[in-house]
């Protein structure tokens, strides 16, 4: 019978740092399949939030193709409800089943520990170098983020104008 594991997170964009992450969980061996859950799925267009479910697949898919993972993974988007308490029947109603989570979450921890669920926290990998909201500034200001990123995330953003639709957000909401 087959292991998984779930790893959540909003990738925005998915960087190194998940990258690093994945690696690791591959090496572990104590999964024989990955799901990676691409939290606040309903968002977009936002400066927190600037990449679509759709984008953030693109990013993740193209990147695991470097890895060459030896084990099956699926990416999938999920939609916020903002109900904790239903939280985990919510994921579990839209994924393959999983044994393990991942996460650094101190409250996705406690939601998934309370209903039994063996949870794993990650180390961070370079955390003050490879942050979303970090990657996302240096977008902003024009300077180098390509190094943050998988090179064929730095592709799909460039390939879907991410940076420019940035610029744009922050331009939007600096005058509203």
């Amino acid at each position: 019978m087959k292991k998984r594991g779930l790893f959540l997170g909003r990738f925005q964009p998915y960087h190194n740092g998940h990258h690093a992450v994945i690696k690791q969980i591959f090496e572990s061996r104590e999964v024989d399949e990955l799901i990676i859950a691409i939290g606040s799925a309903q968002e977009s267009h936002t400066l927190k939030d600037p990449f679509t479910a759709g984008e953030r697949i693109m990013m993740i898919t193209k990147a695991l193709e470097d890895l060459k993972p030896s084990l099956t993974t699926y990416v999938l988007p999920i939609e916020d409800i903002e109900r904790n308490s239903l939280y985990v029947a919510h994921i579990r109603s839209l994924t393959p089943p999983f044994e393990i989570v991942y996460s650094n979450n101190p409250l996705v921890q406690q939601l998934f520990e309370e209903r039994g669920i063996t949870v794993r926290a990650l180390p961070y990998v370079e955390r003050a170098h490879w942050d979303g909201t970090k990657i996302r500034e240096l977008m902003l200001q024009g300077d180098e983020w390509r190094s943050h990123v998988p090179p064929a995330v730095a592709r799909v953003i460039e390939e879907i104008k991410g940076v420019e639709r940035l610029r744009h957000i922050y331009k939007t909401d600096k005058h509203s």
